[in-house]
């Protein structure tokens, strides 16, 4: 899968993700497979490229933008995990864990100033490898693995401020749609500490109340990106069609994923109400751009 088209995955699936939280299964599931079908060609597209530009190949795997394919593979495992199909998802933890091995080793090789949104890329891409390894830890019921997926879940948090501190806010403005992982970023820590909590609940190990506590701080901290985001599109439309306006596609989804497991794991009505609305705008945001993409 190329550098930015693994955005196209990790949009479709989160929303389905989303859309299932929210107990719409057969919109989700038609999306799941949209999902799926993204993934086989975008990754059979980059087969053939791998024997055609080897060399460019290579280049681009040194960009933050390479960690939308470990994103995308973990979000599709992840949603099959939520199926109930745990080997596929198995397949996919190792095909992720495998891919944010390698692609992180040249990104961090090759690292720019994170000037960009895409540079949150480093954030996202190891928050999900935690996200599926609590969903297939869960499925088969294996608390070694859950407390294994804290691994990535710290050093994804760890990632964030250094990011951060680098970041163009300018960015809100001019950017091309990967700006808004600015948040979705600091959304998907809150997801996988959610689902760490619930997990960690049902397995009956490690200081669940504790995690919570973590979860909804973090979801507040994402939350307050969602105004300067959402006024910065209002102020700055982006018009036209840009492969990176999938990077908008997943932080949209992804502030309605982890609200529904916030709000699950923390007891809170009031986040799971907003989750319920927020997740129409994450469907309407994915209609948008992707007729967008067709028509271009």
């Amino acid at each position: 899968m190329s550098p930015a088209s693994g955005a196209i995955v990790m949009g479709t699936g989160i929303v389905s993700v989303a859309l299932l939280l929210d107990g719409r299964v057969t919109l989700s599931r038609l999306l799941l497979v949209c999902t799926a079908a993204a993934w086989v060609v975008l990754g059979g597209l980059l087969g053939r490229r791998w024997f055609r530009d080897r060399a460019r190949v290579l280049v681009e795997a040194g960009s933050p933008v390479a960690l939308t394919g470990v994103a995308g593979t973990a979000v599709l495992g992840t949603r099959l995990a939520l199926l109930g199909w745990t080997w596929a998802a198995v397949a996919l933890l190792a095909a992720t864990v495998a891919l944010w091995v390698v692609l992180l080793a040249a990104v961090l090789a090759h690292w720019p100033p994170p000037t960009a949104g895409s540079a949150f890329m480093l954030t996202v891409a190891t928050e999900s490898v935690a996200l599926l390894g609590v969903a297939v830890a869960v499925g088969e019921r294996a608390d070694w693995l859950l407390a294994l997926s804290l691994v990535p879940f710290a050093l994804g948090l760890a990632s964030y401020p250094v990011v951060l501190v680098r970041f163009d806010l300018r960015q809100l403005a001019v950017g091309p749609g990967d700006h808004w992982v600015s948040g979705g970023a600091l959304a998907i820590c809150a997801l996988a500490a959610a689902d760490v909590t619930t997990g960690a609940h049902a397995l009956a190990m490690l200081p669940h109340a504790l995690l919570r506590d973590v979860s909804v701080g973090l979801w507040s901290l994402a939350m307050l990106w969602l105004p300067p985001l959402v006024v910065a599109e209002a102020l700055h439309p982006r018009r036209g069609y840009n492969v990176r306006r999938w990077s908008t596609v997943f932080p949209v989804g992804m502030y309605a994923a982890c609200s529904f497991a916030v709000g699950h794991a923390a007891g809170a009505p009031a986040i799971t109400d907003f989750a319920r609305a927020w997740v129409w705008v994450a469907v309407a945001v994915l209609v948008v751009v992707s007729a967008a993409m067709v028509a271009r």
